[in-house]
């Protein structure tokens, strides 16, 4: 029974910039891949899984597990050496899936486990990187891949090799491979190590047009009606796409690439002040992918321009809050001034080594396009500059200071061993991480086989069961399993007091500054965040708990501060908001972070005591064994020390703005020592 075809790639509607970006990286795979960031339901496993029908076939040695070339057999193919003369097939383009939830043996391969029990040998099963060597490695939701799989990425990536060292294995193989991953953004972003192997990246979204969305529906139908019929009524463009790939391959050694363009890439690339060099590389190889897929001798500024679209808007980011995005307008002046510079210096009048004066702009500096850090002056417009003193406890309300400069956080975790999502905050027992130990039974991944425990186990029974010779009579008492101890991400909850009392310019712009620095630390710890404010007559839950991290750093520009201080409202609020997650997500454990002084004066019910209600509601959420930070903010010669009492009823930890700092803390310890 023929597999079922798969919808073609021709026939998707729209996606122009993803079809096009996936195109260039089949004709010049050195580009390194595309990244497709977009919502969910806009096709792009769809689109990714049918190129791999387009690609041309590969020709491989037969009997090497490892797809060697036969004009170019990698010297160090485990397989190896291979003889002259060995038979070769010719093989489709293969399109390797790395799963999100993949092991690390799935990835890099293992010992044969059956093998090496059952006749005594040591034999390696190679892994999906040694599958997609020659081919394409998809990784879907690439954002959400684990932590100790993106290292083994990254290493293959950079190094065009894998390297094997465990249960007694060690070799390498070649792993070169073009690296497709799609992602949602609402989901977490993704690792700047591994964002920047990417070659290009393309943002999706579906049309807003109703005639393109109306086409969508109908093709996505007739699809599913009939693929067989569908796929056929398609063949003769899918096969002319399939031609024309091959034949900008065989351009692409024959474009060239005239120094002025070389000179309008380099240009562009530092106008928008990228990181390091690979961005002129991988434009420079994208233009002349562009040029071979026109059907054009030479690469042009038309090409330049489609390069650089496609592979700055990742490269030139310089916060991770900051959206991948490239501004059609300073792309037009970083285009435009680039074309004063495409000519070396010439003339008696030019100097020989000085640099061309920038022209001015209107405030004297220079008009060169630069990126933008995700805030622009404009937003601090209208925010109040008295600053002075403490507004009144009417209700009033206005816009929070801008965040003060943010810190290197120090770790924050939630006590005990947890067993929930994968990431780099708290401890937790995970299905990867380092082996802490062999046990007979291992609920969290029964076929996480410890061999060498089950060998010592098995070895001195053998006698006595009546086995000689090679391998192991194993029964399944000698079975020992891997207890694998890692590190989770958690859900932070973000709980801030933005009542009058915290209204004071200087101090909400420290505490502004505080939760920024936190959730850049949450961003590169893979956790979900949320975040509660309170003030005038109740709490706010400005953003649910969402693995978006950004999502939380837009919210907090949102934020606006005055009234009086609801913060037993603000805790209940907060009790409430992890309540409802973890009847969602119950492996992942909860952090509340509360960035309040303590000065509660918004009673839960009519008569009662604020200050007690607000120690009550704390006592409740340590009665829900949540782990707490108590953040002080108190500020002046006068302190009550209530922010104390709050973190003493909720069984939490207490610390200052101060020292949330790691490189404070870190100072005070060595003082200390030094001492």
């Amino acid at each position: 029974m023929s597999a079922r075809p798969l919808f073609p790639f021709s026939a998707v509607v729209g996606h122009d910039d993803m079809r096009l970006a996936l195109l260039l990286t089949s004709v010049h795979p050195a580009i390194g891949g595309v990244l497709v960031r977009g919502e969910k339901g806009t096709a792009k496993s769809t689109v990714v899984r049918a190129l791999a029908t387009l690609l041309p076939g590969r020709a491989s040695l037969v009997d090497c597990r490892f797809g060697c070339d036969p004009a170019a057999p990698d010297p160090g193919c485990p397989d190896g050496p291979h003889p002259a003369g060995a038979p070769v097939a010719e093989r489709p383009s293969r399109l390797v899936e790395l799963p999100v939830g993949a092991t690390e043996d799935r990835l890099i391969g293992s010992l044969d486990l059956e093998r090496a029990l059952s006749e005594g040998v040591r034999a390696y099963q190679p892994g999906l990187l040694a599958a997609a060597h020659r081919g394409v490695l998809y990784v879907d939701e690439v954002n959400l891949l684990h932590d100790h799989l993106v290292d083994l990425l990254l290493d293959a990536a950079a190094m065009g090799r894998s390297h094997v060292e465990r249960d007694g294995v060690s070799l390498s193989h070649a792993s070169v491979f073009l690296l497709v991953g799609t992602m949602n953004p609402e989901e977490g972003e993704l690792r700047p190590q591994l964002l920047d192997r990417f070659g290009l990246t393309v943002d999706v979204s579906a049309s807003r047009e109703v005639e393109l969305r109306v086409e969508v529906v109908r093709r996505r139908l007739a699809f599913e009606a009939d693929p067989v019929g569908f796929a056929a009524g398609w063949r003769a463009e899918e096969e002319a796409l399939a031609e024309r790939i091959a034949a900008a391959r065989e351009r692409l050694g024959a474009v060239t690439l005239p120094d002025t363009e070389l000179r309008r890439i380099a240009a562009v690339c530092a106008a928008f002040e990228v990181d390091g060099m690979r961005a002129d590389l991988v434009t420079a190889r994208t233009a002349a992918a562009h040029a071979a897929w026109r059907g054009a001798p030479e690469v042009t500024e038309e090409d330049v321009r489609v390069a650089v679209r496609l592979a700055l808007p990742h490269r030139r980011r310089r916060d991770p809050f900051d959206e991948p995005e490239l501004d059609e307008r300073a792309l037009d002046d970083a285009l435009n001034q680039a074309a004063e510079q495409v000519e070396p210096p010439e003339g008696p009048d030019e100097p020989p080594d000085g640099p061309d004066e920038p022209p001015d702009g209107p405030d004297g500096g220079s008009t060169a396009p630069r990126p933008t850090d995700g805030r622009s002056s404009s937003q601090d417009e209208g925010r109040d500059t008295n600053g002075q003193g403490e507004p009144s406890g009417d209700g009033s309300s206005r816009p929070a200071p801008a965040p003060a400069p943010p810190f290197r956080a120090r770790l924050l975790t939630v006590p005990g061993v947890g067993e929930g999502a994968p990431g780099r905050r708290s401890r937790a027992r995970t299905e990867q991480g380092r082996v802490v130990r062999a046990a007979t039974d291992n609920p969290h991944r029964a076929a996480d086989l410890h061999l060498p425990a089950t060998v010592l186990a098995a070895a001195p029974h053998q006698r006595e069961r009546g086995h000689a010779g090679p391998g192991l009579r194993l029964h399944r008492g000698d079975l020992r399993h891997a207890v694998r101890e890692g590190r989770e991400g958690n859900l932070v909850l973000f709980v801030v007091d933005a009542s009058g009392s915290m209204a004071a310019r200087r101090r909400m712009a420290a505490v502004s500054g505080a939760v920024l620095s936190l959730l850049k630390d949450a961003y590169q710890r893979r956790d979900k965040v949320g975040l509660v404010s309170f003030r005038a007559g109740g709490a706010e839950l400005l953003l649910p708990p969402t693995s978006s991290v950004p999502a939380a750093a837009a919210r907090l520009d949102r934020l606006r501060t005055g009234g009086r201080t609801p913060l037993a409202g603000g805790l209940l609020r907060a009790r409430r908001v992890l309540a409802a997650e973890r009847l969602r997500d119950p492996r992942r454990r909860p952090l509340l972070v509360l960035l309040t002084d303590g000065r509660a004066t918004v009673p839960v019910r009519a008569g009662s005591d604020p200050l007690r209600d607000a120690v009550r509601a704390a006592a409740l959420l340590a009665a829900d064994q949540v782990a707490t930070v108590v953040v002080d903010c108190e500020a002046g010669p006068v302190r009550l020390g209530m922010a104390g009492r709050l973190a003493a009823a909720a069984s939490g930890a207490l610390v200052t703005v101060g020292e949330l700092s790691a490189d404070r803390v870190a100072g005070v310890v060595h003082a200390a020592r030094a001492a």
